[in-house]
Order: structure tokens, then sequence, then C-alpha cells
């Protein structure tokens, strides 16, 4: 069973607030000129607030925060995001892998960008309702 495509839009202004929230204001996270001078594409964002973005989808699916068991993923790709008023979207899909007897759906995740799949491994264990 697959679940509602949840997409995510990310802008310059958003990781500047995601900087001040988790106090990792990395040039790569702000600057092009610093982020392709160490070889990366162009500014990038947070790793964790990628990974946060599809937590949030995850708990949407869920119902809520707090039925979300458990969590995980790995970094595949950056998300780079262009200097301009739109920036980038992450698109989050999951399949329902398993509904085990005690109540507890486990969900595959895919998270891309630009048709890039951004992180790997991402999977989440949640309540189900009722």
């Amino acid at each position: 069973m697959e679940l509602p495509t949840q997409t995510f839009r990310v802008t310059r202004a958003d990781l500047i607030r995601y900087a001040g929230a988790s106090g990792d204001f990395n040039t790569i996270h702000w600057s092009d000129r610093l982020a392709t001078k160490v070889g990366l594409p162009g500014v990038i964002a947070h790793g964790m607030f990628t990974m946060a973005l599809v937590g949030r989808a995850v708990t949407t699916w869920a119902g809520a925060p707090d039925a979300v068991v458990d969590y995980g993923v790995r970094f595949t790709r950056p998300v780079v995001v262009p200097d301009d008023d739109f920036g980038t979207e992450i698109v989050v899909t999951a399949v329902v892998r398993e509904v085990t007897e005690d109540g507890l759906t486990r969900l595959d995740i895919t998270a891309t960008c630009q048709g890039d799949k951004v992180l790997s491994m991402a999977r989440a264990t949640v309540r189900t309702a009722g």
C-alpha cells in the first residue's frame, strides 16, 4: 500500500531559519562561493533539516508525533537549494512494508529532490491507529 505523496519546498530563507534554530552556521548552507570551493554544486540544505522534513511526513501519515516508534535514514545526496524565490522541493513517498500483529506499521520511505534520491534506508515504524 502506497501512502499519499507529500512535498516540501525548501528555500534559502528556510536554511537561515534552521541555522538559527540549530546553531549550525556552516558556510556550505549559505554561501555558494564557499560551497562550490569545497566541491559541492552549490548551497545545500542541512542534512538534519532534510531528515526533519521527512519526519514531518511520517508524523502526518501516523496521525500524531507520538505515534512514531522508530525513524532512521542514511544521507545519500545533498539537497541543493538555489538562490531564488522558488528554492527546491523534497518529494516524500512511502509504502507500507508490514503491519504487525502488535499494532505496528513499518514504512519504507523515499525522499527525492529534482528526481534524485536524497535519503537511503529511510524507514519508520508507527503505531497503527485504532
